[in-house]
C-alpha cells in the first residue's frame, strides 16, 4: 500500500530504504558540511600544495552514478580552482588508462564510491599509479570498510574523506550517497565560494519533499503512465540529467525507458524518441545566458506535446505555461550546487514510477540480473 505525504510516498513494504534515504538527504547535507569543516585543516594541508601547482590536472572519477557526480562538478571546480578538471568514469579509465591519462602531468584523482567495493574502484587508482609519474588520491566514500577506503587509508599520497554512515544507501539505487559525495567535493575543493550553501540547499530540498504543490506536479507527470521519459539540462545540469535518467531506469527495473541529453543537443537526432507517451523534465540553468537555451527547448516541446507532458525544475520563476517544480531562494547558486536539490525531483519521479508499476524500489531486480554492487567484471593486467 502506498500513500503520499507532500512529495514523498509513504511505503509499507518494498521501498522503506529508498524512501528513507531520499528523505534523509537534507539532514545528511548538514552533517557533510560539519564533516568537511572539521576536516578542513587536514584537507587543506593535503590539497593546497597540489592546487597551488599550475600544471595540476584534477580527474573526477567513479562508475555509474558516481561518474555523474564528476560531470556535475567539473566546470564549477575548474572555475574555482583555475586548473584543468576532467570527469572520467572509472569504467573508461580501467578500459583505456593510457588514453584517459595520456598526459603525464601531476594529477589529483578524486574517486567517488558508495561502497568502494566495485571492481573498477581500486583498479582505477592502481592504474593511475602505474601510468602516471605523480598522482595523489582524494577518496570520497560512504563505506569505511570498503576496499577503496581501506587501501587508501594507509597511503601517504591519499586522503580518505568518509561520508555520514547513513549515506551508505541500503536501497538498490544511489540517492543520498550521490548527493553527499557531490556536496563533499564541492565544499572540499570549491573553498570559501560555498560557505553556507549546504544549509540553503538543505532547506530547498526539505521544501521540495514537503511541498504538496511540487508533489502534484510530479504526481501529475507520473500519473500519465508514460512509456518514455527524457531529462534535459545544460552544462552541469547535463550531468544531472544523465543521473536522473539512470535513477528512473534503475528503480523501475527498466520498465520506463529513460534518456538524457543537453537542451541544445536533443534536437540533433535524440528528439526522435518523442511520441504521444513521452514526458520530459527540463532542468533550467541559473546562468542567464545558458538559461535561454533551456527555455527555448521548453517552449518548443510544450508546443508539440500534450499539456502537462513537459515539466521544468527551476530556481527562478521558470516558463509560465505548464508545470514547474520550484527551488526557491537558490537563484544565485551555481548549477553544480543547484543540482543537489534538483536531483531530489528525479528521485521522487523514479520512486513513484516504480511503485506505480508494482515494483519494489529497494530491489527492482529480484532475479539478480543487475546488482547493487557490480559483479562479473574481470580485471586484466596492464602490460608496461
Amino acid at each position: 500500500m502506498t500513500t503520499h505525504s507532500g512529495s514523498l510516498p509513504v511505503v509499507a513494504e518494498g521501498g522503506a530504504h529508498t524512501v528513507r534515504e531520499i528523505a534523509q538527504q537534507p539532514a545528511l547535507w548538514r552533517e557533510v558540511d560539519r564533516i568537511v569543516a572539521a576536516a578542513r585543516p587536514d584537507l587543506d594541508a593535503f590539497l593546497r600544495p597540489l592546487t597551488d601547482r599550475a600544471d595540476l590536472r584534477v580527474v573526477l572519477t567513479g562508475a555509474g552514478t558516481s561518474a555523474f557526480a564528476g560531470q556535475v562538478l567539473q566546470a564549477a571546480l575548474a572555475r574555482q580552482l583555475g586548473r584543468r578538471v576532467d570527469a572520467v568514469a572509472t569504467t573508461d579509465l580501467v578500459a583505456d588508462p593510457r588514453g584517459c591519462l595520456a598526459q603525464d602531468v601531476p594529477t589529483l584523482l578524486v574517486s567517488f564510491a558508495r561502497s568502494g567495493d566495485s571492481p573498477e574502484s581500486v583498479a582505477a587508482t592502481d592504474l593511475a599509479d602505474q601510468v602516471l609519474s605523480e598522482v595523489h588520491h582524494l577518496v570520497i566514500t560512504c563505506n569505511p570498510e570498503g576496499s577503496l577506503a581501506r587501501e587508501h587509508g594507509r597511503r601517504s599520497s591519499s586522503y580518505v574523506l568518509l561520508m555520514p554512515a547513513e549515506s551508505n544507501d541500503q536501497g538498490f539505487a544511489m540517492t543520498s550517497s550521490f548527493t553527499c559525495m557531490t556536496l563533499a567535493a564541492l565544499l572540499s575543493l570549491g573553498g570559501a565560494a560555498y560557505d553556507g550553501v549546504a544549509e540553503r540547499l538543505a532547506r530547498a530540498a526539505e521544501r521540495l519533499i514537503e511541498d504538496g504543490g511540487a508533489g502534484r506536479v510530479i504526481g501529475g507527470l507520473v500519473d500519465r503512465a508514460p512509456e518514455r521519459i527524457v531529462f534535459l539540462g545544460s552544462g552541469a545540469l547535463k550531468g544531472l540529467a544523465a543521473e536522473s535518467a539512470l535513477k528512473v531506469l534503475e528503480l523501475t527495473g527498466g520498465a520506463l525507458v529513460a534518456l538524457s541529453d543537453s537542451s541544445l543537443g536533443f534536437r540533433h537526432g535524440p528528439k526522435a524518441v518523442l511520441n504521444g507517451q513521452t514526458v520530459v523534465v527540463v532542468y533550467v540553468s541559473n546562468d542567464p545566458y545558458t538559461r535561454q537555451y533551456d527555455e527555448d527547448i521548453v517552449a518548443e516541446l510544450r508546443a508539440g506535446l500534450a499539456p502537462g507532458s513537459v515539466v521544468t525544475v527551476s530556481a527562478g520563476a521558470g516558463p509560465e505555461a505548464g508545470g514547474t517544480v520550484p527551488l526557491p531562494d537558490l537563484g544565485d547558486v551555481d548549477d553544480a550546487a543547484l543540482a543537489l536539490p534538483a536531483v531530489v525531483c528525479a528521485q521522487l519521479i523514479a520512486l513513484r514510477s516504480s511503485l506505480g508499476r508494482g515494483i519494489r524500489p529497494d530491489n527492482p531486480f529480484p532475479s539478480g540480473e543487475v546488482n547493487r554492487v557490480v559483479q562479473g567484471v574481470i580485471l586484466h593486467p596492464l602490460d608496461n
